[in-house]
């Protein structure tokens, strides 16, 4: 069994924030996949269901950002599971809007909800980071992550939520090369040809006449 976990805030103020994309995300693995409907438990609210024959339960901690861990080591501790069954989906300043990137273990680097986290279970968890951007100075970290996604930011966030839903059965499995396939996919599809590129038959070339001049001619229509 997996517990797969989204970071965000409760309540319609913050659904659509930069902070919020964990939530976002798990709405979206929830949809894909045929999760049932969202109950309350383990202070958050969770959808237990398979990816074929893996288990897994989604998990939106409703105890706001910097308390999620008292949500995610509930959870762990009631389903009996180790930090490496958890999988973490948070927004990441330090990455450009649209990367994802699968990271194990490691430090929190100053997200107030992988600190919480790390305090109730410690760090060797997994997490996906969503890159969402810098505002370019730390001071104004705390309300550019608490301000809703532009509409300029729609297409590469539809791209990278949708992926995320593609490839959750492949992190479920264990496999994160073949999650950051499934998102890269979404973001960066292959290009399509367009047209056929197949050679085209051309005409055969009509054979030359027989020359029938005398030298004698042929000098003189040269200088005529």
């Amino acid at each position: 069994m997996k517990l797969i976990v989204g970071l965000g805030n409760p309540g319609p103020k913050y659904a659509r924030n930069r902070h919020n994309i964990g939530f976002m995300v798990l709405d979206q693995i929830a949809a894909d996949h045929g999760f049932p409907a969202w109950k309350s438990k383990h202070q958050g609210v969770v959808s237990e269901g398979r990816f074929g024959s893996t288990r897994a339960v989604l998990l939106k901690p409703e105890t706001y950002m910097n308390k999620s861990g008292d949500s995610v080591g509930a959870a762990m501790r009631f389903h009996k599971l180790t930090p490496e069954d958890v999988i973490v989906f948070h927004d990441e300043i330090d990455l450009a809007p649209g990367k994802v990137r699968w990271k194990a273990g490691g430090g929190h680097a100053g997200h107030n909800g992988l600190r919480s986290i790390h305090a109730h279970i410690g760090a060797e968890y997994g997490r996906v980071r969503l890159g969402v951007g810098h505002p370019g100075h730390k001071d104004a970290v705390p309300g550019y992550v608490l301000r809703d996604f532009p509409k300029a930011d729609q297409g590469w966030l539809d791209d990278v939520v949708r992926g995320c839903g593609d490839g959750a059965p492949h992190l479920a499995a264990g496999d994160p090369a073949k999650f950051m396939n499934a998102v890269a996919l979404r973001v960066n599809p292959p290009r399509s040809g367009t047209g056929d590129k197949t050679p085209k038959p051309t005409a055969p070339k009509p054979e030359p006449e027989a020359d029938t001049r005398s030298p004698l001619q042929k000098l003189m229509d040269r200088f005529s």
